[in-house]
């Protein structure tokens, strides 16, 4: 029985292989034809451009850092022209010349324009903006003249005192020379035009130095050299020398032309190479230059 379910007649057999021959060629139709993109579009003009951009903005960030530095390590590398300043006293010139930026030096004179005043030099260290390196880089050269005290009415005491308690001070003839490096403040005040703030800051810087071996180096606490060299001579045996190889990096440092970073040099040298001998040692060295040398062979005792 089974096989009249399955017998066809010719023309029913020309049906089912018309059949299959359809099927197959759908088949291999689907085959053949690419498959759709269900994705989504990409705008591909659209995602050049983003491309674009956002390569430029990455060249730009590095055509930035090879032009320049940022603030800070400008502020840091920027060459200092380090000298003694009163923060209470000191111009927009003073305060630019150890390296402090014009915004930061208008806050300064605005907080002293409104009665502020700077007691002792940790104070400075509160100016908004100042980091910790530049105060202190700047720390040794900040000198705070004494502020009369509180309670004390200066202007009725001067009134009220006597006239032969102020004697006046002769004032030295023209002609007149004194040595520079033996000079007390007493002496220095009978310089026409020295007055006792003067007076003060030649015999400090004097001593920081540990003597003067020209007159010209006054230049270097903004007093008018050429003005006083009339008037003074030096006398350059009594110069007070470093014992280069027997100093730690801060009793270094306390010499005007010496920064921490050179006094940090020469004790490194020493801890390698054993003493120095002489600037031609040194001269290896970036921190140092010729400059450094023709300044500090005044100073410098090669023990």
């Amino acid at each position: 029985m089974w096989k009249d379910f399955f017998y066809f007649t010719r023309s029913e057999r020309r049906v089912v292989l018309l059949l299959i021959v359809l099927i197959l060629m759908v088949c291999v139709a689907h085959w053949a034809m690419p498959m759709r993109d269900d994705g989504l579009n990409i705008d591909e003009e659209h995602f050049h451009e983003e491309y674009m951009a956002f390569v430029g903005s990455l060249r730009q960030v590095e055509k930035e850092k090879e032009i320049g530095l940022t603030r800070n390590e400008r502020l840091v590398k920027k060459e200092l022209k380090l000298v003694e300043f009163d923060p209470n006293r000191a111009d927009s010139t003073t305060f630019a010349n150890v390296g402090l930026p014009g915004w930061m030096i208008a806050n300064i004179e605005k907080y002293r324009s409104k009665g502020g005043r700077f007691r002792k030099a940790e104070d400075f260290a509160k100016v908004y903006g100042l980091t910790d390196l530049q105060y202190q880089t700047l720390v040794p050269y900040i000198v705070i003249e004494e502020l009369p005290r509180q309670g004390v009415d200066t202007m009725r005491l001067l009134v009220q005192a006597p006239i032969d308690s102020f004697p006046s001070i002769v004032k030295y003839e023209v002609g007149t020379v004194i040595d520079l490096n033996a000079a007390d403040t007493v002496e220095l005040k009978k310089i026409p035009g020295v007055g006792s703030a003067i007076a003060r800051m030649i015999v400090r810087y004097r001593e920081q130095l540990g003597g003067y071996y020209d007159v010209s180096q006054l230049s270097e606490i903004q007093l008018r050299a050429d003005v006083l060299s009339r008037w003074l001579v030096v006398d350059k045996d009594s110069i007070r020398k470093m014992p280069i190889n027997r100093m730690g990096i801060e009793a270094l440092r306390k010499h005007p032309y010496l920064n921490f970073y050179q006094a940090k040099v020469v004790v490194e040298h020493r801890k390698k190479r054993g003493r120095v001998k002489s600037f031609q040692e040194l001269a290896l060295y970036e921190e140092f230059t010729e400059y450094d040398f023709n300044r500090l062979q005044h100073y410098v005792w090669f023990d």
